[in-house]
């Protein structure tokens, strides 16, 4: 039986319903440490079976079907954690997998959509102003010196636009739902959920520059708090599936989608740039969302009255008015 958080809670508080117990986080939290890693390697195993019946050359000494289709694999290996995070929520938390989405108890599309745009502009004005603050103090931009040209662009685009979303969205599941939920069942106060999610969040993209993990700290502190003040993952979502699509995107234009950079590895010009960035896109979002009512709490559960239908009402009225005329004999 799947038990709803009870009325007026934040979101880091969903998984402190009737059904909680000490231990339901720290088993779940197994549950998809265990589950990722098997549905990942099985994933990994299928596709490059597959590459060796068709006789494929090895690449790193697996048999591989290029450089585009290991990066939609890589994508693939991250986005089947959705669904594992969700079932851990129904079936070890025993609440509706729908909590990890929002306060509403799903995800709410049209918020969606108004942050996705924002977001769009927020990436553009971060890779704008990082890749002139890396030209002007003469780094490296990281980007070849000719185009790719359409046809490799065109078929880059297919690959991204049907991986990344899910990539991106299966993070920000993971680290700003399952783990700010899984310590917000523990701890009233929301600041140590955030800074434990974000933490992980970083070291999970690997340890590269010093100022690469602290823009990824950054990131997880800003998306984590826009998650609990706006009481759903949706604000998230839309930064981080901008994000890696469009420089993703940007990158398949020079042809460098197979380099093995990551945002771990973003030098000082880059994080300095995404800073006021990260910024005006949390003020903009809360902005919205209080334009918007976007609720921050679970609803308040209606009182129902219950009523009587309309005829039976006159019917009584009718009998009582009989009740009070006196009977006149003729």
């Amino acid at each position: 039986m799947l038990i709803p958080p009870p009325p007026s809670t934040p979101y880091h508080r969903l998984a402190r319903t009737a059904a909680h117990r000490w231990w339901r986080p720290v088993v779940g939290t197994l549950f998809i440490a265990v589950a990722g890693v098997v549905v990942t390697m099985s994933v990994f195993l299928a596709v490059a079976l597959a590459a060796a019946v068709a006789g494929r050359p090895e690449a790193d000494g697996v048999p591989s079907f290029g450089e585009l289709t290991d990066l939609a694999v890589a994508f693939l290996s991250i986005a089947v954690l959705l669904p594992v995070v969700l079932l851990a929520a129904r079936w070890i938390q025993q609440r509706p997998a729908g909590t990890v989405s929002s306060v509403a108890g799903r995800l709410r599309w049209r918020w969606l959509m108004v942050c996705l745009p924002v977001a769009f502009v927020a990436i553009l004005l971060f890779l704008g102003g990082g890749l002139g603050l890396t030209a002007a103090t003469g780094g490296e931009a990281g980007l070849g010196a000719d185009l790719a040209g359409w046809g490799p662009f065109a078929g880059s685009m297919l690959v991204l636009a049907l991986v990344v979303p899910g990539q991106a969205a299966a993070e920000e599941y993971l680290t700003r739902g399952w783990l700010v939920q899984a310590f917000g069942a523990w701890f009233r106060s929301p600041w140590l959920p955030i800074a434990v999610q974000a933490l992980v969040f970083a070291a999970l993209h690997g340890w590269g520059t010093a100022w690469g993990f602290a823009d990824l700290l950054l990131f997880g502190l800003v998306a984590g708090w826009l998650t609990v003040r706006t009481g759903g993952l949706e604000a998230a979502i839309a930064l981080h599936v901008m994000n890696n699509l469009v420089s993703s995107v940007l990158a398949a234009a020079y042809g460098e989608l197979g380099m093995d950079q990551t945002a771990a590895d973003m030098p000082w010009q880059m994080a300095v740039a995404d800073l006021p960035v990260l910024f005006g896109y949390a003020a903009v979002i809360l902005w919205l969302a209080r334009r918007r009512a976007i609720a921050a709490v679970t609803p308040a559960v209606p009182i129902e009255v219950p009523r009587q239908p309309v005829p039976e009402l006159r019917q009584i009225g009718q009998e009582l008015d009989a009740a009070r005329r006196p009977e006149i004999s003729r």
